[in-house]
């Protein structure tokens, strides 16, 4: 994995300077190959592009001097965690010194072991060490370094050792099977518990290659367990918004997603679809999941009714419809069937009626809950429901129902002969579905088979 160097890490405690200068040799190469050769490859670009990118980094690491920065860091200055130049040293319980960031993720992890004896701590107070730090910030004086600034956000660090951990478990996916699946797992456990090590996979177009190289096509068999791991570890990855027009624009990615919830394990197709609904937060990846065929997949999970998964896809639906084009795919996909079925079985009653208020500004979907029955249904839970939600989602289709089909007007007229339901609503509802029954008892009032008396 190409990384990004921050800060005064361990590679440029090394030699800065020498690094900028390699650098600037190599970039000078693959210049001088795009300029002068006509056969240079899309490679090159890339990678005077990464080269780039990581001179910017080094710049960036120390603006005072850091291209002449050719000494190496005293070790008993750098953090035993992150190895690169604390900024917040404080003293463990164990007479053990740290930079405060990485020693308190240590601690909010859980762990109550110092992490170089492994002694257990007796307590996890941490007390400044002012000799240290008076000796740091005396040392980057006597250097010309700009003393770097205590980390404000622990959730958002990343470290080197983070970045050599990340490239040694990438490395096991590439092994045997009992390889991948540790390294799987362990992917798993991270990205779900560190905010920080999800940024990680945004540092290189590689990462994301490899980490999903055991699902390749090519593989005959992917262990159930290690395939569940990759997918919840993308779906893990996909709560970083960094990550989502990453992944949404990445075809192997949604491809690997749908394959997941067409064959998977019941768990694997839940964190699938929850990935997809992660996703579908952009609006640009709405339109790109929608393209993809993935659908019809949500709708099999939906229909299938297994509890682990029904609201992930259920979600997910939601989100890919909020956009007018998924609308249509959906319907066409049966989702009209599917959710009514659904909702006359009492399950996620309300999740389901917002998404069937979505559809219903499609033709084909009032026509189909037309022939379904679903009038005479939705006017049974507006009267016997209790909550206001599901009301109002109820009167909102029936109000798209009576004017997209004037024959349904009938069901409508002879329920509120009987019981008055529209009328209670009108008075006692919310803002939304008041002003949506006021509009279907005035269009009843408008037809000639009704004298209507609310």
């Amino acid at each position: 994995m190409a990384r990004r160097e921050r800060g005064l890490s361990a590679s440029a405690a090394d030699g800065g300077g020498g690094k900028a200068a390699e650098l600037k040799e190599k970039l000078r190469g693959l210049v001088k190959a795009i300029v002068e050769d006509d056969d240079y490859t899309t490679r090159h670009a890339e990678d005077a592009i990464a080269t780039l990118s990581t001179l910017r980094d080094l710049k960036r690491a120390s603006p005072s001097s850091f291209d002449d920065f050719s000494f190496p860091v005293p070790p008993e200055f750098r953090c035993p965690i992150s190895t690169e130049l604390m900024t917040d040293p404080v003293i463990l319980a164990t007479g053990q010194t740290y930079d405060r960031a990485y020693i308190q993720r240590w601690l909010d992890e859980g762990h109550r072991t110092c992490p170089q004896t492994q002694q257990v701590l007796s307590h996890t107070n941490l007390t400044p060490n002012y000799l240290v730090r008076d000796m740091i910030a005396q040392w980057c004086k006597e250097h010309a370094i700009e003393m770097p600034k205590p980390v404000q956000d622990i959730n958002q660090v990343v470290s080197n050792a983070d970045r050599d951990h990340l490239d040694s478990l990438l490395h096991k996916l590439s092994l045997s099977v009992p390889d991948q699946k540790e390294a799987a797992r362990e992917l798993r456990l991270l990205t779900k518990r560190m905010p920080s090590f999800r940024t990680l996979f945004g540092e290189s177009v590689d990462v994301i290659p490899q980490l999903l190289s055991p699902l390749s096509p090519n593989t005959a068999h992917v262990h159930p367990d290690l395939h569940e791991d990759l997918i919840t570890t993308i779906l893990n990855l996909s709560i970083q918004d960094d990550n989502k027009k990453v992944f949404g624009e990445d075809p192997t990615v949604i491809a690997l997603l749908i394959d997941a919830l067409k064959s998977g394990t019941i768990q694997t197709r839940s964190n699938a679809a929850a990935a997809i609904f992660t996703l579908s937060a952009l609006d640009s990846n709405k339109h790109i999941i929608g393209k993809s065929g993935a659908i019809k997949h949500l709708l099999d999970l939906l229909e299938e009714g297994q509890p682990l998964a029904v609201k992930d896809a259920a979600s997910a639906i939601f989100n890919l419809c909020l956009v007018h084009e998924n609308k249509g795919r959906t319907v066409r996909e049966g989702a009209v069937r599917v959710i009514l079925k659904k909702i006359m079985d009492h399950i996620l009653v309300d999740e389901l009626l917002a998404i069937l208020a979505l559809l219903s500004s499609h033709p084909k979907a009032i026509e189909e809950m037309g022939d379904l029955g679903a009038v005479a249904f939705l006017l049974a839970i507006i009267r016997e429901g209790t909550s206001e939600r599901t009301k109002e989602n109820c009167v909102a289709i029936l109000y798209t129902i009576c004017y997209g089909d004037r024959t349904k007007l009938k069901e409508v007229r002879e329920e509120e002969k009987a019981n008055g339901t529209l009328s209670k609503l009108a008075r006692h509802g919310t803002s939304r579905a008041k002003r949506k029954a006021n509009g279907i008892l005035e269009r009843l009032n408008r037809s000639p088979c009704l004298t209507h008396t609310a």
